[in-house]
């Protein structure tokens, strides 16, 4: 029996969809292109809102509404945005108890609170090179460098690690200029950003060289070491610097814009951060 192997004919009804994907591809491409040069030209995001909202449970809204001050001056508008992000960030990450310390709604929640504040002005705001939030009783040992600490991003096991007595200290006391969930948040954010092309990272990118530079400048470092208003430790190195900075920006940001408005500006940029005043 004879079998013909010969290809199917041409099916003309299949055009109109290969055309039609070529054409998303083409869309896609041009409106990417379109949002990172918004992003570039303007230091802001094209648009960071959402369609859908997830919802926090009537435990974790009492949380912020009776313990995070940042969000109760939020616009209703900002805090719906806000507790998105909170019960997005809760659902995707796993925290994890040491020593026998308990995860409860509270640690969760103003954990989440903090690194959503930080990441509140970012289309991105995810943290993808996190994991697993650690959370020690008090400071812990650190096979890193083999000392005790406060706080510490490890990219390696995308696991961000906190000690709950200095970060509730840090979370109640607001104008010490002292947050070491901010601080260890915004090292796993400049790392990400380090690695990624999206249009949070183009900006995040461009304002963290514009502060290089901005201290560079001879009568920046002048007025460092007159006024001293920056720690010491934040001199330790680039990546210090800005994590230190973040914590600045969002504990005593009149007096940072009075006497560094400058660099107040690239880090407000950095952040694309318009809300409640600064």
């Amino acid at each position: 029996m004879f079998i013909n192997l010969q290809p199917e004919p041409y099916a003309p009804w299949l055009a109109p969809y290969a055309y039609g994907i070529v054409i998303l591809g083409i869309c896609l491409f041009l409106f990417r292109f379109f949002e990172n040069s918004y992003a570039s030209l303007f230091n802001k995001p094209l648009f960071r809102h959402y369609l859908v909202y997830k919802k926090l449970s009537t435990s974790q809204k009492r949380i912020l509404e009776n313990e995070f001050g940042f969000y109760k001056k939020l616009s209703p508008k900002h805090k719906r945005e806000f507790e998105h992000r909170v019960a997005h960030f809760l659902a995707a990450k796993n925290f994890v108890g040491r020593e026998g310390l308990e995860i409860t709604d509270k640690v969760q929640v103003l954990i989440a609170s903090i690194a959503c504040m930080l990441s509140f002005g970012r289309k991105n705001y995810t943290y993808t090179l996190i994991d697993y939030i650690l959370v020690y009783p008090k400071e812990f040992y650190s096979q890193v460098n083999n000392t005790y600490h406060k706080g510490e991003f490890n990219p390696r096991q995308k696991a961000l690690v906190l000690s709950w007595k200095d970060f509730e200290e840090g979370f109640k006391i607001v104008d010490d200029n002292l947050n070491v969930g901010i601080h260890e948040f915004m090292h796993a954010m400049q790392l990400e950003t380090k690695h990624s092309t999206d249009a949070d990272s183009i900006r995040f990118k461009k304002q963290f060289h514009n502060i290089l530079k901005q201290i560079a400048k001879q009568e920046v470092k002048d007025q460092l070491d007159k006024t001293k208003y920056f720690r010491a430790y934040a001199f330790t190195n680039q990546y210090e610097f800005m994590a230190v900075l973040a914590e600045y920006f969002f504990e005593s940001p009149k007096d940072f814009k009075e006497i560094f408005p400058k660099l107040y500006d690239h880090t407000k940029k950095l952040l694309n951060f318009n809300f409640i005043g600064y």
